[in-house]
């Protein structure tokens, strides 16, 4: 069967895995006061938060139209695709992922498959390119779905924000009453829920101590995962290189023997997020996955 791939750009590709994949990514609008932005084409997560420095209005999200999803879906459906599997961001966060359960539904000629990562960024990356392999290996799309839904399974994540007021403003913290208003030096532990929406969960006092939180959970999280010899970390921050690489020699200080990627949230979760979050995430590495059954 000749399946395509779909995926939105808070999956944060690069560019050669796109190409070498075949991988079709859908940009994210980010709006700034009157101007309407593409995520991954002419907007970074550094010239969003220099925007807000210089007084633009606080940035928002959107979705791909649906026209535009029906234009995609048609040229690929035109080009002989029989199937369509589109990984989207989570849905806890966003409405892509229903937007796609309506199109498949609407237009069942697209045999389209929506798949929520619950996720976000490379999380959601690798779930994509897990998506890939098992594709060039001739695995059905209910097969395929199948297996990404163990490998999401096995990913986790906490995070830190410097200030509450992006999340609560775009309405992305699920139980934001309980936390704001709080003093300014609180800094809530976040993580994403089964549904795949942002909880705060516990309050620490000051930045510092909330990475240093952040880390201890690592620690206590990780040892006790039966995948733990194959585990693949993550930090990603908004605009804080060097914290994040402080906590990325703490990983490799500590998972010495395991693969550590080191990125930036991307401009739409960066959006939510706010300048200086900074997170530690793990799942299952794909690279050590039997990816053909």
């Amino acid at each position: 069967m000749k399946i395509a791939l779909v995926t939105d750009s808070t999956s944060v590709l690069t560019d050669q895995e796109v190409k070498d994949n075949n991988i079709n990514v859908v940009p994210i609008p980010v709006i700034v006061g009157d101007k309407e932005y593409l995520e991954g084409v002419n907007i970074t997560s550094a010239e969003l938060f220099e925007k807000q420095k210089q007084g633009a209005a606080f940035p928002k999200t959107s979705q791909p139209s649906m026209g535009q999803m029906i234009e995609l879906c048609n040229k690929l459906h035109g080009e002989g695709y029989e199937a369509i599997i589109a990984i989207t961001l989570s849905s806890g966060i966003s409405g892509f992922y229903q937007n796609m359960v309506n199109m498949a539904h609407n237009n069942p000629e697209y045999n389209l498959y929506p798949y929520d990562s619950k996720m976000t960024v490379r999380l959601q990356g690798y779930l994509v390119l897990a998506a890939a392999r098992m594709i060039k290996n001739g695995m059905e799309p209910e097969a395929i779905l199948k297996k990404l839904d163990e490998i999401r399974k096995t990913i986790d994540e906490y995070f830190v924000v410097d200030d509450l007021k992006n999340l609560s403003r775009g309405g992305r913290l699920s139980n934001a009453g309980a936390f704001i208003g709080t003093m300014l030096q609180i800094k809530p532990l976040l993580t994403f829920n089964s549904d795949g929406k942002i909880v705060a969960f516990e309050k620490i006092r000051s930045l510092k101590r909330a990475v240093a939180k952040v880390k201890k959970l690592t620690l206590e999280k990780t040892a006790e995962l039966p995948y733990k010899d194959k585990l693949r970390l993550f930090v990603f921050h908004s605009n804080d290189l060097k914290q994040a690489e402080d906590i990325k020699q703490f990983i490799n200080t500590n998972f010495p023997d395991k693969p550590v990627d080191v990125a930036e949230f991307s401009p739409v979760i960066a959006t939510h997020l706010g300048e200086k979050s900074i997170a530690i995430a793990w799942m299952i590495d794909i690279d050590k996955l039997d990816l053909t059954k």
